[in-house]
């Protein structure tokens, strides 16, 4: 039975072994031409090569006597080396040296956009998969990808060693203030609550071109972990994260905040808040720490993010969700705060993020604002490579600038006073990687910032309360106080009221833009109100302040609903200067020499610049799929140039350097790169079909059937084995009566508020 089994299991692993590629670094391969040193010179080289029945293909380095010997007779490449020959010129006394030959493996060290990681594929909100991605593409192809500049991860830890991340890893980012140690390696459990950090932080820079998961955003930038929320969280040690080396640390990206319960409204305490204005005073040598905080996750509770005092601060960059087909996802709370938009996870079935996860893993299931904040945070960090001088406000001024609506859909798309479309979903859209490079390049630093704030007396609240305020010249008089362009608005309340989530609250500018400061939330039934609570919008920014400012208090429940407005003080953010007057920077997608009336670019070769022409765009680079091509051409004028564009490449190819099957760079999912000949071999046991993967080889059935055969017995007597054992013990305990409980609670393997007790300071999922 033995003999069998082992036979079956050989069988088994013969034909495995027949249909899977082998090693890629390949045995060495010779020629038929050899190297050989002839002191006595080129005459007696070419009679020796004469005599052996050798071509004389000349001298090798002018001046010495090396030359260059053929075989026409023999096999042009071998993997064993001639033997004959060998010792054929071993045993010539003209020959003290000599050399058969063999192919040398050489990769030309050229700058490549596309990373070669086996998860870079799923990347797909990078990798050019939707339309319009995040055109990261664009800013690798400029040289950024986030050298020099350090982030760090405020959050459970990260797992420092770990393959992606390690090469990237920067411990002066990095501490434990939840164990008070400078080591920030996440705490493991059964069902990895502690992973994280470790997510956001792959997100930011997971190490490109090394094999292992996918590619970060700034993939080498420097990345440390702050542990702080695995513990017990007070206002200290949120204090001492926000506050942690800020001469070091460029970004603090936080993916955590309050409950997302749709009834809490906190922030900050006092610590917290000073380390946040310290941050943006002094972080950085100056120019102000960066501070890039997810939005929440509260949306299907009817949360809004504006009663979280960490994403409404001004000192904060918060930044929501969309979904790849560019929809609204379930958690993203609306709100006036939000300043741009990543992409991230969505409904069942649609795609989710790629990144490190814990035990050395990767996964492709990170979700929610918590993946869409470490992406932005990546982004900025290769804008703040093109540009270390950028302040904090000059890092929102260009954000708000390269965010475009794009394909985002939303009911409530709006054009504030200077022309931008802004949602309080989306704030003013999705960030473009690679125009928030080219604005940070040629960015001229913002004016000092200025600040106005207008105290107004209280009123009592019926149903609806309308206040509205004229600000003028003499409102804001001193030098300190002048506003041409917002910046951030804030509104800071203190009022009662019966049912605080009944209270809608909205504020319109002179120019017109409404904003929603909070709305109805069914679940906050707080008597408490609101208590000195500052609103913030973005929505103005640019805006001219002067005018009439309109505040709006709506019941919108029960009409017995009562209370008072005891204080309004709005405040006023932005800078003297015109902001609408400066120059646009130009844009990384270029422009055709010639266009058609619906826009589209006329003819193939019509770039203008250094831009390539792909599918009627023209564009920096050319992404997965195509290759680079440049051939003579004409310009419109008739003079000769140079038009580049992108050709595709071979089917079998994920990136390449030609047209042909050859020419292979790197290879789509399920193949393997061969090399030495530069292809994709498709692994035998996977055929592609529509994008989905279906098994099938003609040899599987085969496969199975051995297995079975040869398998089969043994687990049956395995299990008929454990069968009669646990009878056997069964009847000795047939009179214990029924099995004790063990008393424990069910584990839970999803990480949901039902099944794990979370601090305040949760991250988002």
């Amino acid at each position: 039975m033995k003999r069998v089994v082992a036979a079956g299991l050989v069988l088994c692993l013969l034909l495995l072994w027949g249909r899977f590629p082998r090693g890629a670094a390949g045995p060495r391969v010779y020629l038929s031409s050899w190297a050989v040193r002839v002191p006595a010179g080129a005459q007696v080289a070419q009679r020796l090569a004469r005599r052996h029945g050798m071509l004389y293909l000349g001298q090798v380095i002018e001046g010495e006597p090396y030359y260059h010997l053929k075989h026409r007779g023999i096999v042009q490449r071998s993997l064993t080396r001639h033997w004959g020959w060998h010792i054929r010129l071993k045993r010539e006394p003209l020959v003290p040296w000599f050399e058969q030959q063999t192919v040398k493996r050489r990769a030309k060290r050229a700058v490549t956009v596309v990373p070669t990681d086996p998860w870079f594929y799923k990347q797909w909100y990078i990798n050019s998969d939707v339309s319009p991605d995040l055109n990261v593409l664009s800013a690798w192809s400029q040289g950024y990808t986030g050298s020099g500049v350090v982030v760090s991860i405020l959050d459970d830890g990260i797992e420092k060693d770990h393959p992606d991340l390690i090469a990237n890893y920067d411990p002066e980012a990095s501490y434990d203030f939840n164990d008070d140690d400078p080591d920030p390696q996440p705490r493991y459990n059964a069902w990895d609550e502690n992973r994280h950090g470790t997510r956001c932080a792959g997100e930011v820079a997971a190490t490109a071109d090394n094999d292992v998961c996918g590619a970060g955003i700034a993939y080498r930038a420097k990345i440390g972990g702050v542990r702080m929320l695995d513990g017990t969280v007070t206002d200290i040690v949120e204090a001492q994260s926000l506050s942690f080396h800020p001469q070091h640390i460029d970004i603090y990206s936080a993916s955590w905040g309050p409950e997302d319960d749709g009834k809490t409204v906190d922030g900050p305490g006092i610590l917290a808040t000073e380390a946040f204005r310290k941050g943006i005073i002094n972080g950085r040598q100056g120019l102000g720490s960066l501070f890039v905080w997810a939005s929440g996750n509260g949306g299907l509770r009817g949360d809004n993010c504006n009663c979280d005092g960490y994403t409404n601060s001004i000192y904060t960059l918060s930044v929501g969700s969309t979904t790849e087909r560019g929809r609204v996802p379930w958690y993203n709370e609306a709100c006036a705060s939000t300043l741009t938009t990543t992409y991230s996870s969505g409904a069942k079935g649609e795609k989710q993020i790629v990144t490190t996860d814990l035990r050395h893993t990767c996964t492709s299931g990170h979700t929610g604002t918590s993946a869409s904040a470490p992406l932005a945070a990546g982004m900025i960090s290769l804008a703040l490579e093109a540009n270390p001088a950028l302040t904090w406000r000059d890092m929102q001024h260009i954000v708000v600038r390269a965010s475009r609506p794009a394909h985002l859909q939303a009911d409530d798309w709006a054009v504030n006073g200077v022309g931008r479309k802004v949602s309080h979903y989306y704030g003013y859209g999705l960030l473009d990687a690679g125009r928030l490079v080219d604005l940070a390049k040629r960015w001229n630093a913002t004016g000092p910032q200025r600040k106005c704030s207008i105290r107004i007396v209280y009123k009592p609240i019926g149903s609806r309360l309308s206040i509205a305020k004229n600000i003028t010249s003499s409102s804001c008089q001193r030098k300190d106080q002048s506003i041409r362009s917002l910046e951030h608005v804030q509104v800071q309340l203190s009022l009662r009221y019966s049912r605080r989530g009944d209270l809608a609250i909205s504020l319109t500018s002179p120019m017109g833009t409404k904003s929603t400061l909070v709305a109805v939330r069914p679940h906050d039934t707080s008597r408490e109100g609101y208590r000195d609570w500052s609103f913030m919008s973005t929505h103005y920014w640019d805006e001219n302040p002067r005018g009439v400012w309109s505040l709006l208090l709506e019941n919108k429940g029960d009409a017995y609903n009562t209370g008072s407005l005891d204080s309004f003080v709005l405040k006023l953010y932005g800078t003297e200067e015109d902001m609408r007057a400066r120059p646009a920077a130009a844009s990384m997608v270029g422009s055709c020499a010639m266009r058609s009336a619906d826009g589209e670019c006329l003819g193939k070769l019509q770039c203008h610049g250094p831009f390539y022409v792909l599918q009627r765009r023209c564009v920096s680079y050319c992404p997965p799929r195509y290759y680079a091509l440049s051939r003579p051409s004409l310009a419109p004028d008739g003079t000769p140039r140079n038009a580049r564009f992108c050709a595709a490449c071979h089917q079998s190819c994920y990136t390449c350097r030609g047209g042909t099957e050859n020419n292979c760079t790197a290879c789509p999912p399920f193949s393997s790169f061969q090399e030495a000949a530069h292809r994709c071999l498709q692994h035998p046991y996977y055929t592609s079909r529509g994008g989905e993967v279906a098994q099938g080889h003609r040899n599987l059935p085969l496969l199975l059937a051995v297995a079975l055969m040869f398998v089969g017995p043994v687990v049956f007597s395995l299990l008929y084995g454990a069968y009669r054992l646990a009878s056997r013990k069964g009847k000795g305990q047939k009179g214990a009566g029924a099995l004790a409980e063990s008393g424990s609670e069910p584990l839970c393997l999803n990480q949901t508020e039902e099944c794990l007790k979370e601090p305040l300071r949760k991250p988002f999922p």
